[in-house]
């Protein structure tokens, strides 16, 4: 940029001279954008049109060309404060009558309070110990298809139990605030309730600590009394061997869960161990090959707090020193004490790792070896790879042996005498919803049925000898308010359009400049910008062919039952030429609509033959819907380098022309800098001479004796 002088030599006001000359070419910058402002107008204008015109095309009509969209049905029911139903398609118009008998529940405990033995607080963390028990018993959780066994002493934790009910699938928590577990199935329903049951007297003291023992009632049956009742049928009074007998296919299975379960954790353990015993080796070689020996962890650890001692004295010699060399010198030392304490940081950091793989490697040893006590083993190395078999030990059978024999005895006593398990605990029993539907018999888990295209949600059981109705019809009003919603938007849709095209002229308006708009009110700028938006679409082209083809689709007939049909066939018609409002003459209107003051006097004509004639309502308007979403695809589809897909306007034309207008307005500014420069140039060289000329004039007439 040239040097800008004002007019000091010259008493010229150089820079409102250059302005006025760069203002006639600035016009032309001007133009130019308010140019590309109008078209991006223009573009946002046809956009939302657009939107509206894709939603009428979407929501409407690709739904209402197909026959499906017409078969509504509605169900109503004579007791809606029992049951709610939903109509599907299939349904069958029909009277049915529907009793209730029983609601599905969810299994549900709510355990009685917990009391610590010495009346403190019970945490997560508390023990049966704190509680009062001080032997082990066994519990066993059961829901659905799974059965866990736990063991419990003194040492187990609210949380352990906690973790325990978890693990058997069940929600479970522990409120400390009201000192109380709540367990919860997660499913409604019989199959998913649950029970917690103990297998023996100190499994019994744990619940009964733990305020999880629900006292047990024969007659309301539930899962835990269902689990005890079944377990003391297989037991044989004083007989082991004709109990066991009895159980021998679920001892079986339990045998070989446990010896599956062993066998993976096994392998898992191999796994673990090669993987220490590969790094062990990794770090052992490294050092032979250093020809170096590790240390203890404790004589590292030892080692780098006197190197970091003698780090720190050296740090403060160099401060207090003021000597250069020997400052040189105690640098030169710190950087090799720092290094030396580096390298015994990283051998200590490898001495900590060859602890505990080691570490590791003796665990897998000793859990491999307690696994042994019950499975038998056999490790063979056959093409690279590990082969496992086992059998089970007599010491793990023994074991299952001894936990099925010691909960059928106990479960025996307790069918004999429930009040052996009586608790604080209140349950509610899981079970089915039972509902009679024309006297036939359905359960489910849920509330909900699902029967021949109904679908019933229980909600309240019936009185006794109490019978639903269940009437299913069609849904008049579910058609009639789905074409009455289509023409309300069409209709919406096309009085925009009429709008835009017949606004009135803005000829003379154009965008505002910065400068412009600073000299007027916002309100003022508003209304200005207001009147050329709404005329950006006057006598719009592409706006007119895009209304044409929707009337002209509109009012097309169409061949039903042998005879050609209109709207106006349906009572569907617009109004006459005087009576509609501006730009509101293609707008059409059902006849008897109350929410319409034009025509909500009128006779019901569409209401009238959905209800009495639906087949030739619903073939009028799908053909009708049909033939307006074709038209509407064809006028939306691409054409290359103008209409993208889905696009009533040239959207790419106008996004490639607003781009050429960015262009033109860079290349304009450009111009205009190098032109205002060149002005700025031309007054600096005046300015410049005249300063020369000057100073030759008062050099002369110092020599004249001026």
């Amino acid at each position: 940029m040239a040097m800008r002088l004002s007019g000091l030599m010259s008493g010229m006001d150089t820079e409102s001279i250059i302005q006025q000359l760069v203002e006639a070419k600035k016009t032309k910058v001007d133009k130019t954008k308010k140019a590309q402002t109008k078209l991006g107008w223009k573009q946002d204008a046809w956009k939302s049109l657009n939107t509206k015109l894709k939603n009428l095309q979407t929501k409407y009509l690709s739904s209402m060309r197909f026959t499906s969209a017409y078969s509504k049905k509605v169900t109503k029911v004579s007791n809606p404060n029992a049951v709610s139903v939903l109509t599907g398609e299939d349904a069958m118009n029909g009277v049915q009558s529907l009793e209730i008998k029983r609601l599905a529940k969810t299994g549900y405990l709510t355990g009685d309070v917990v009391k610590a033995a010495d009346g403190g607080k019970v945490t997560a963390l508390t023990k049966l110990s704190d509680l009062g028990i001080s032997g082990s018993g066994s519990i066993n959780i059961a829901t659905g298809n799974t059965s866990v066994d736990i063991q419990v002493d003194g040492n187990t934790t609210v949380s352990d139990v906690l973790t325990q009910l978890k693990s058997a699938g069940l929600n479970a928590n522990f409120d400390e605030t009201n000192q109380r577990f709540f367990v919860l199935s997660k499913e409604s329903g019989a199959a998913s309730d649950f029970s917690i049951t103990a297998m023996d007297q100190g499994g019994l003291g744990a619940l009964k600590a733990l305020g999880l023992q629900e006292s047990l009632d024969p007659d309301k049956g539930g899962a835990t009394w269902k689990e005890y009742e079944t377990y003391s049928k297989y037991y044989v009074a004083g007989d082991r061997a004709a109990t066991l007998a009895n159980m021998q296919g679920m001892i079986d299975k339990e045998v070989q869960s446990r010896t599956d379960s062993y066998l993976a954790k096994y392998k898992d353990l191999v796994a673990s161990k090669a993987d220490a015993q590969k790094k062990t080796d990794e770090i052992n070689k490294k050092y032979a090959d250093a020809g170096k020996t590790l240390k203890t962890v404790d004589e590292y650890k030892a080692d780098l707090e006197a190197k970091e001692k003698e780090i720190a004295e050296k740090e403060e010699a160099l401060k207090a020193e003021t000597d250069p060399d020997k400052k040189r010198a105690l640098e030169e030392e710190l950087v090799n004490l720092k290094k030396e304490a580096n390298e015994i940081s990283l051998e200590k950091h490898d001495a900590e790792m060859l602890k505990s793989y080691g570490e590791s490697i003796a665990k897998a040893d000793a859990d491999m070896a307690d696994i042994k006590q019950y499975v038998d083993i056999t490790e063979n190395v056959v093409d690279g790879e590990t082969v496992y078999s086992a059998a089970a030990t007599a010491k793990l059978t023994g074991q299952v042996e001894d936990r099925f024999y010691d909960k059928a005895k106990f479960a025996a006593d307790v069918v004999a005498d429930p009040s052996l398990v009586s608790g604080g605990a209140t349950k509610v029993n899981g079970q089915d919803a039972e509902i009679y539907l024309n006297g036939a018999k359905f359960t489910s888990n849920t509330n909900t049925f699902a029967i021949n295209g109904l679908t019933f949600t229980a909600l309240n059981e019936t009185k006794d000898g109490e019978q639903i109705t269940v009437t299913t019809e069609q849904d008049t009003d579910g058609i009639y308010d789905m074409v009455k919603n289509f023409l309300k938007e069409y209709n919406a849709i096309i009085n925009e359009m009429d709008k835009l095209y017949n606004a009135d002229s803005a000829k003379g308006y154009e965008p505002l400049t910065t400068e412009e708009k600073s000299a007027l009110s916002e309100s003022e700028v508003e209304e200005y910008e207001k009147k050329i938006k709404d005329a950006l679409l006057r006598r719009d082209e592409n706006l007119s062919s895009v209304s044409s083809t929707l009337k002209l689709a509109m009012s097309s007939g169409f061949e039903v039952g042998g005879k050609t049909m209109y709207l106006h066939d349906f009572g569907i018609e617009t109004l006459g030429y005087f009576e509609a409002a501006d730009n509101e003459k293609y707008a059409y209107h059902i006849a008897g609509d109350p929410d319409d003051a034009n025509t909500a006097g009128n006779p019901d004509k569409l209401k009238s033959m959905i209800a009495n004639d639906p087949d030739t309502v619903i073939s009028f308007f799908t053909k009708l819907s049909q033939n307006l979403y074709d038209e509407m695809s064809e006028m939306s589809k691409s054409v290359n380098g103008y209409r993208s897909y889905g696009s009533f306007f040239d959207d790419k034309k106008m996004k490639a022309d607003y781009d050429d207008y960015t262009s033109k307005i860079k290349d304009q500014e450009r111009k205009l800098n190098d032109y205002e420069d060149k002005w700025y140039k031309k007054f600096a060289a005046m300015e410049t001479a005249l300063a020369k000329m000057q100073s030759s004039a008062s050099a002369v007439t110092s020599l004249l004796g001026g």
